[in-house]
């Protein structure tokens, strides 16, 4: 035991004395892994976070919305169908929305305008988004002026500013009366933009919904689950567009790996010739070169990988940010929730740290089982 343990000892300090003794190149090779790490990281957390802030975000989203469809347009839905769908079996509540876009000549941006279901927000005023009132330099007191649909301007007061918490989802949103809103874009109290319906049963949705379908074709019902996947479809692609621009660097490191693994420098080989002449076995030299790839490959993968928590938890993804969040002149400025799976940490282990343990042992494994006296001819 004594014998083995004085063994692994030795095993070690050669690794480190080896490491030594290479570490211009080491230093260089750890900084290159370790910025491809830092890159698919980046990425991996990014594109996690972000879908699982959507899906916390949609979780109190209405079950279901339905709109009135023409031609495969959107169009206002009159209030008396919601008699109708109360009708059906299973249908919990029916609430109608009022919203629309506004767009602002000013800014060049779109405008969310909401009524809210359960707001004091009185005629004449507004409650805006902090996008809004940075773009607009509008506060508390301020006015903003809107063009209404028959070319009138309407002055509206703002009353109050969303808070910064909530920016993610109310950066462009304006929250206005309904008198206001009539005023805005005309119509009638008969027809509401659409409706939202929660029912009794959720394992019921897809039958009601075939029975709205029924009783009104000219609808079209929009499910949460669905809205929740195509969010994911969307982050996804955005990953999978990130990827594809950083496969210059994955193919650089994947031909680097290769090149590891195609064979030792003349000064490894005589250095493993040395160790098997003075009585070292080829398990040993295995074991040596192992550790000597685990060193390089886990430290680059460990401050890859914090490097990477930081820059996209801390520093809201800088290098990278408008490919993955997308445009706006309104776009809203957060700080993204840290969720990390364990799944991504294993696959992105794999990708990085396994192959290139691999391509290191390989080569090892060859030299040691030549004679040393030709490994070191």
């Amino acid at each position: 035991m004594e014998k083995w343990i004085e063994r692994q000892r030795n095993i070690i300090d050669f690794t480190l004395s080896s490491l030594l003794r290479r570490k211009g190149k080491n230093v260089a090779l750890v900084c290159v892994y370790t910025f491809v790490v830092f890159l698919l990281a980046s990425v991996m957390f990014f594109i996690y976070s972000i879908k699982k802030e959507a899906s916390i975000i949609l979780k109190d989203a209405p079950e279901m919305v339905i709109q009135k469809m023409i031609a495969g347009r959107h169009e206002l839905i009159p209030t008396g169908y919601m008699d109708k769908i109360k009708n059906i079996r299973g249908v919990s509540s029916v609430k109608r929305r009022l919203w629309g876009y506004y767009y602002d000549p000013v800014i060049g941006a779109n405008y969310t305008l909401i009524v809210p279901e359960d707001s004091d927000v009185s005629a004449g005023n507004i409650v805006i988004g902090q996008g809004i009132s940075r773009a607009r330099l509008a506060f508390e007191g301020d006015t903003l002026e809107f063009r209404s649909h028959d070319g009138k301007i309407i002055d509206l007061e703002v009353k109050n500013i969303l808070s910064l918490e909530s920016e993610l989802v109310s950066s462009d949103l304006v929250l206005i009366s309904e008198d206001d809103f009539r005023r805005l874009f005309g119509g009638s109290g008969d027809y509401a933009t659409d409706f939202t319906l929660h029912v009794k049963n959720p394992r019921e949705l897809s039958t009601i919904a075939l029975k709205i379908a029924e009783t009104l074709p000219d609808t079209r019902i929009i499910l949460r689950d669905e809205i929740l996947r195509t969010y994911d479809a969307v982050f996804n692609w955005r990953g999978g567009m990130m990827i594809v621009i950083l496969l210059g660097a994955l193919l650089a490191f994947i031909i680097f790996a290769w090149d590891k693994a195609s064979g030792l420098s003349q000064e490894e080989r005589k250095e493993i010739g040395i160790l098997k002449a003075i009585g070292w076995e080829t398990s040993d030299v295995i074991l040596m070169k192992f550790w000597e790839g685990m060193v390089v490959s886990l430290s680059s993968f460990l401050v890859g990988v914090l490097l990477a928590y930081g820059h996209v938890f801390f520093a809201s993804s800088a290098l990278f940010e408008p490919a993955l969040k997308g445009w706006s002149v309104l776009y809203p400025r957060f700080k993204i929730v840290p969720f990390i799976d364990a799944s991504q940490l294993a696959a992105l282990f794999f990708l990085t740290v396994v192959p290139y343990t691999v391509a290191t042992i390989i080569p090892s494994w060859r030299a040691a089982t030549v004679d040393p006296d030709s490994v070191m001819r």
